[in-house]
């Protein structure tokens, strides 16, 4: 602990500071690209012919980087998962099988806990990928292969804590997991599959069946109804609008609060003389059942609409979407 009359740091020596980290870290994260060799790439061959789950391990902070590269390789198509290695030792090597691939991450190459359970994976004849910064340690060695994540120094004055090393074991991390997304043909899709709770989830998984009014929730009239109808059916349903229907569930148009100012605008309308066919918009904008949610909002703002029919091919009427049911959907 620093003795009390210590006198605080100026702001401009720790803005200093904190540079000096940054761009050591930085350089450091550069000098990887020369790393990408024959060891990065036999890796890569590696966790791509993985027939089980890739293990992810590493002790301490090693382990919290490991725990991280896992989670960025199941999310991206790769499935894995974290060990420790100390309660593998105690068990939790029964978690791994002949069919899959560990990926152990050690800056000094000669952490106990690895090397304790290497000679066990090695019975099993699980492939190793050790990510170190020493090519010539043992895990190294006896690894099947080796990702050299070396580093000149740490970002800490001391050289103790790990810092710089942990930034390039993650920066390398990401760059196995990237590698493996493009090899596999991973797209937005199953990035969205993977993350359903997220925005980009929602926005990739929502479509306009999931969220649309159907059956009696559809506001809809016959051509021939009076505008007074329309009106009923518009403020009972409550979506803005009212769709008009042919007998056999095409759609002819659709009437609006837009429409019925427009109509008003007129001058003086006997709303019950006037038929529905008579002031509806005949080719107004749809949407398709199977449409992403995020399209349809994006659609519905572009042309300044709050609600559009959803039609098959043969533009029968399905259902309807206004925009508070997008909003609601979470796409936006």
């Amino acid at each position: 602990m620093p003795d009390a009359m210590t006198p605080e740091p100026e702001e401009d020596r720790l803005r200093e500071l904190a540079a000096a980290v940054l761009d050591g870290e930085a350089r450091a994260v550069a000098a990887l690209r020369e790393h990408l060799d024959a060891g990065f790439l036999h890796a890569c061959r590696l966790l791509l012919g993985c027939r089980g789950r890739v293990v992810v391990t590493g002790m301490g902070k090693s382990g919290h980087i490991g725990s991280k590269v896992a989670a960025t390789l199941a999310s991206t198509g790769t499935p894995a998962f974290f060990v420790h290695p100390g309660e593998a030792s105690h068990g939790d090597l029964g978690m791994i099988t002949a069919d899959d691939v560990v990926v152990a991450l050690s800056n000094s190459g000669e952490t106990d806990e690895l090397l304790t359970i290497l000679p066990v994976l090695k019975r099993l004849g699980v492939p190793m990928v050790a990510l170190t910064g020493r090519p010539d340690s043992t895990l190294a060695r006896e690894a099947d292969t080796h990702v050299d994540v070396s580093v000149a120094e740490e970002a800490c004055p001391l050289g103790l804590a790990p810092t710089t090393s942990t930034t390039a074991a993650l920066a390398m991390g990401d760059a196995l997991a990237v590698a493996l997304l493009e090899a596999r043909g991973f797209r937005r899709e199953d990035f969205a599959r993977t993350h359903p709770s997220g925005r980009l989830g929602k926005r990739l998984l929502v479509h306009i069946r999931d969220i649309m009014h159907q059956g009696e929730g559809v506001p809809r009239v016959a051509p021939q109804a009076s505008l007074a109808d329309a009106l009923v059916e518009m403020s009972r349903k409550g979506l803005g609008f009212t769709l008009v229907v042919e007998a056999d569930d095409r759609l002819a148009g659709i009437f609006t609060d837009g429409d019925l100012r427009r109509v008003l605008d007129h001058g003086p309308v006997d709303v019950h003389a006037t038929a529905i066919g008579e002031v509806m918009t005949r080719s107004g904008r749809t949407l398709d059942p199977d449409q992403l949610a995020a399209e349809a909002l994006e659609i519905m703002e572009r042309h300044r609409i709050n609600g559009a029919p959803v039609v098959d091919a043969e533009q029968r009427v399905v259902g309807a979407c206004n925009m508070h049911d997008l909003l609601r959907s979470g796409v936006a």
